[in-house]
């Protein structure tokens, strides 16, 4: 689990609840006709804009922000190192044997396994690369227009709130729920954008680039392990996907049997 992404959701909301009862009757930031306009209203208005399929197959990339664990540049080049030795010493129908916990890297060496020339190998892989990609990218998409069109439904609220206070001018007892509309949409607006639509599609971006990366890492390691080459030579080639000032550092720990 991501615990950054649900540290800082929860974290933002709760200090903002706290704020809440700490000046006063929390309940009074509750308004059903604001939450319908804010909540209903985005989440509608934005499925205008994606197919079905996609707006519900982002709630499930979005889990990836909280549950998703990727290995880290350093694990994953230990790892294809550590292939790359067992394809070595024993040819690459050993790789067969070899247990590994990345679903991309398992698919990847089944492909090398099954004999496959190495165009296909690098074909096959930059496709599965591509679409996982995609759906990250569409995940993200569709929470940035969620981000982006509640502040404007609540502004929406907030004018419908006006026009109901200044049609009840008359009525004292009317202004205040027509004012707390006004407002209280404006603030769960405020919110869905702020505090959770917008963070959860800007992790899923980070997501993106990072499962991006480390599929690049194993798509080289693969054709070079395919093409023969010694494992110190993959490693060194491997260092070069780390930051410069952490190449010479880096310690790979192989994995062990």
């Amino acid at each position: 689990m991501d615990i950054a992404t649900l540290l800082g959701i929860v974290g933002s909301l709760a200090i903002v609840a706290m704020a809440m009862v700490l000046g006063g009757d929390p309940l009074i930031f509750i308004n059903p006709p604001s939450l319908l306009i804010v909540i209903g209203g985005s989440l509608f208005v934005v499925l205008s804009k994606f197919s079905l399929k996609q707006f519900l197959g982002a709630v499930k990339v979005a889990a990836k922000a909280f549950m998703f664990k990727l290995e880290s540049a350093e694990e994953i080049i230990g790892v294809l190192v550590d292939v790359a030795q067992v394809a070595r010493k024993g040819g690459l129908l050993a790789l067969e044997e070899k247990e590994v916990d990345n679903k991309f890297l398992k698919n990847g060496m089944q492909l090398l396994v099954d004999g496959q020339d190495r165009e296909v190998v690098r074909t096959m892989l930059s496709k599965d690369r591509v679409m996982t990609l995609e759906r990250h990218k569409w995940g993200a998409k569709v929470f940035s227009a969620i981000g982006d069109v509640g502040p404007a439904m609540g502004m929406i609220g907030t004018l419908i709130g006006l026009v109901q206070m200044l049609a009840n001018m008359s009525d004292p007892k009317a202004i205040g729920p027509a004012m707390a509309v006004a407002l209280l949409t404006t603030l769960y607006g405020a919110m869905l954008a702020t505090m959770i639509c917008l963070p959860i599609a800007d992790k899923l971006n980070l997501r993106m680039t990072e499962e991006a990366q480390i599929q690049s890492i194993i798509i080289d390691a693969l054709l070079a392990i395919q093409a023969g080459q010694n494992p110190r030579v993959i490693e060194d080639m491997l260092r070069t996907y780390l930051p410069s000032g952490t190449r010479d550092d880096a310690n790979f720990e192989q994995p062990t049997a």
